[in-house]
C-alpha cells in the first residue's frame, strides 16, 4: 500500500512569489490544506538552505504535513525531514534508500514515462511526471509532454503518479482522468493574490467527482 496520501504537493519558489516573503505564504496555504511541501531551492548555499528547510519543517510539523527536500540527502537525515526528492541527474534511488533507509519516501521528478518505470523499479515511493503544459518553470526540460505521459505511466505503474508544468484548478480534471493521482504546483499557489483561495480551488478540484 502507498505511504502517499496527499493529493496536492506545493513546491516552493521564493522568486515566484510577487515579491512576498516564502514562510508566511506556505504558512497560509498549510492552514487552507496542503499536506506536503517540496522545498525546491536549487540557487541557495547549504547554510541558508538549512536555516530555510527548518523554518518550514516547523511549519509542516505544526499542521501535521509532510517535508521534501530537493536532491539534499544529507538535510533530510540532519533535519529529520519526511523525505527527499531527486531530480534525474541526483544520487539513484537504490543508493539514497540505503542512506535513508525505510522509514523515509523517496520522490523522483520525470520526463517521460519510461523514467517512472525505473523510478518505481529502484524503490522510489512516487513520481512526479511533466511538464503536462506550458510554463516559464520547466522550459528547461523542453516543451510539454503532454497527457499521454501521465496515461499510459498510471496504466504502467503501481506506485502514485503526479503531474506538475502549468497546473492550474481548471485543468486538474483532465490529469486526473488521464490517471495522475495528484498534482504539484509552484505558481500556481504561491503567485497568486490569495494563497489560501487559490489552495482551495485546487483541492476542491482535487476531490471532486469525476
Amino acid at each position: 500500500m502507498s505511504r502517499i496520501d496527499f493529493p496536492l504537493c506545493l513546491v516552493t519558489g521564493r522568486h515566484q512569489t510577487v515579491g512576498r516573503p516564502l514562510v508566511p505564504l506556505l504558512r497560509q496555504a498549510l492552514r487552507a490544506g496542503v499536506r506536503a511541501v517540496q522545498l525546491r531551492e536549487r540557487d541557495l548555499e547549504t547554510r541558508p538552505l538549512l536555516a530555510l528547510a527548518e523554518d518550514i519543517l516547523r511549519l509542516t510539523r505544526e499542521h501535521g504535513a509532510l517535508l521534501f527536500i530537493n536532491d539534499r540527502v544529507d538535510l533530510v537525515m540532519a533535519l529529520g525531514a519526511d523525505g527527499v526528492h531527486l531530480r534525474a541527474n541526483s544520487l539513484p534511488v537504490a543508493v539514497t534508500r540505503r542512506l535513508l533507509g525505510p522509514g523515509r519516501m523517496i520522490g523522483v521528478s520525470a520526463h517521460s514515462t519510461e523514467e517512472v518505470v525505473q523510478a518505481e523499479s529502484e524503490g522510489a515511493d512516487f513520481a512526479v511526471l511533466g511538464p503536462v503544459y506550458e510554463t516559464t518553470s520547466k522550459l528547461v526540460y523542453g516543451p510539454p509532454i503532454g497527457l499521454h505521459p501521465i496515461e499510459e505511466a498510471s496504466r504502467r505503474c503501481r506506485i502514485p503518479v503526479f503531474a506538475i508544468g502549468g497546473i492550474t484548478a481548471s485543468c486538474v480534471g483532465e490529469v486526473r482522468r488521464a490517471g495522475a493521482c495528484g498534482v504539484a504546483v509552484i505558481s500556481s499557489i504561491l503567485s497568486a493574490g490569495s494563497v489560501e483561495s487559490a489552495t482551495h480551488q485546487l483541492l476542491d478540484a482535487l476531490t471532486a467527482p469525476l
